[in-house]
């Protein structure tokens, strides 16, 4: 149940405040989105809340990446065995990869330009949005949170800066491939073997192909945690202002430009 239904009197709505989560329409560089879809195939769609693309895309990035063994190649690469990374790398699944690859960041930026002329178009409506919406499950609504705590809890474990800022379907997503990263990595387990100074044996358990999955999830839930953050404070502002002047604001009441009050 929501505080308020739209009633199809607008072309277009700048938010929509549902049980799982806050989606909203603002300004974004399309060039970041982009970056962040090539950082990692799904990621720019998830940053738009286009949700059932960037799951498909991410789902396909981990299936080809390990098939293809493109993170093996590229830790050899690293270390400088040329001749290793080419040997190990699967044509068969790397040619089906590269063509979707460069999709998701094209998709990406089209949409990020798309959805920045369609922000624009709704804040000239000024449409009302339902800020308040409660189930049988769950309760969300519109307040402000700090982007600090946001960023510290993403530190912690990806997905609960999510789960602080309430966009559930992200947090949902991403705790459950944070889990499965750290199991077929053995990264508790090497991080376990390091307090206690094993730090051959924390070497040896750890799974370089899944370990270099982290960076990515890692540093995604940050940046998606924050920017949400920052901007669900700058939506509820904007609630609040139409509130305010739609129920206190005398409709006779001006300000003059120009004027000094006396």
């Amino acid at each position: 149940m929501d505080n308020y239904s739209n009633e199809n009197t607008a072309r277009r709505y700048r938010a929509h405040v549902s049980i799982l989560g806050t989606t909203q329409v603002h300004l974004r560089n399309p060039y970041i989105i982009g970056w962040w879809s090539a950082a990692f195939p799904g990621f720019g769609h998830l940053l738009l809340s286009k949700y059932l693309r960037g799951f498909v895309l991410f789902i396909w990035e981990v299936v080809v990446n390990v098939n293809s063994n493109i993170n093996l190649a590229m830790i050899y690469s690293f270390q400088g065995e040329i001749d290793k990374a080419k040997e190990i790398l699967d044509t068969r699944w790397l040619l089906i990869y590269i063509p979707v690859y460069i999709f998701a960041i094209w998709d990406s930026y089209r949409t990020t330009v798309d959805l920045n002329k369609i922000y624009v178009l709704a804040e000239r409506e000024e449409h009302r949005f339902n800020s308040f919406s409660i189930g049988a499950m769950e309760i969300n609504y519109l307040d402000k949170r700090s982007p600090l705590m946001a960023i510290i809890w993403s530190l912690f474990a990806p997905g609960l800066g999510q789960l602080y800022i309430h966009r559930i379907t992200t947090a949902f997503f991403v705790i459950i491939w944070t889990v499965v990263f750290f199991y077929l990595s053995h990264g508790l387990e090497a991080i376990s073997l390091l307090f206690l100074g094993e730090i051959k044996q924390a070497t040896e358990v750890i799974n370089p192909e899944w370990l270099l999955f982290f960076p990515s999830i890692y540093g995604f839930a940050i940046f998606d945690s924050y920017i949400n953050t920052v901007e669900n404070n700058k939506l509820y502002d904007k609630e609040q202002r139409f509130y305010f002047k739609e129920n206190y604001q005398s409709s006779s009441f001006q300000v003059l430009k120009g004027q000094k009050m006396k």
